[in-house]
């Protein structure tokens, strides 16, 4: 299995160093690239889409048939992980302000929706993988504002959905790289396997129980 995390911009080593210590901890054979060309998108069967500045990263694509490629891959069954940025890229309808994005999540997105880099902070989330509740850093974070049925809400934070999925597309509005605990990338790399749902065994720590669907934002 190879998995490429796009390096144009946003901490891309974190998340190459958490799909590692992932793949190790579950006994998955998966090679990580870093990628910085569209062409290199080929062969590849997960795909990592970092968090940073959602226009900044927009701009970097302007040189290479990114939107098209990356469309391909989806397309073709390649699975996708956003992150912040990330996110922000794969949602449908972005807002504030309007720009670009691929809409390979039915979902309305709000740039800096929680608030500017005063109001980072970091907390734990309800969260509907394996192993209890999860940690997580918001930086600037982006904020949903809806979602269409289609979306599966796997975590929320005070009630808002935080984590989601729509198929072979994940989407996140926090930074799961920076916390140490990998269990969203050993999730991502069980949906890659078409294994997602199984019992994920070393990735993680037992801290309590799944959430229950009653935690879930509608």
């Amino acid at each position: 299995m190879k998995i490429g995390v796009l390096a144009l911009q946003g901490d891309f080593a974190a998340h190459a160093t958490a799909l590692q210590q992932a793949a190790w901890g579950n006994a998955i054979p998966v090679e990580v690239v870093e990628v910085r060309r569209a062409a290199e998108l080929s062969g590849l069967d997960g795909l990592v889409l970092p968090g940073g500045e959602s226009t900044t990263l927009l701009n970097l694509m302007q040189d290479e048939p990114w939107f098209d490629r990356l469309q391909e891959f989806h397309g073709s069954g390649g699975a996708i992980l956003g992150t912040c940025a990330g996110a922000i890229l794969l949602s449908r309808e972005v807002l504030n302000p309007e720009q670009p994005s691929l809409g390979l999540i039915d979902a309305t997105i709000e740039r800096n929706g929680f608030g500017r880099q005063v109001d980072s902070f970091e907390t734990e989330l309800a969260v509907d993988i394996p192993g209890g509740r999860m940690a997580a850093v918001f930086i600037r974070a982006p904020r949903f504002r809806r979602l269409s049925g289609k979306v599966e809400v796997l975590g929320s934070w005070q009630g808002e959905p935080v984590l989601v999925r729509e198929g072979r597309v994940i989407a996140c509005t926090f930074h799961p790289e920076l916390t140490g605990d990998v269990r969203l990338h050993a999730f991502f790399l069980s949906v890659v396997q078409g294994t997602d749902r199984v019992s994920l065994k070393r990735a993680f720590d037992t801290r309590g129980a799944v959430a229950s669907r009653e935690e879930r934002w509608r």
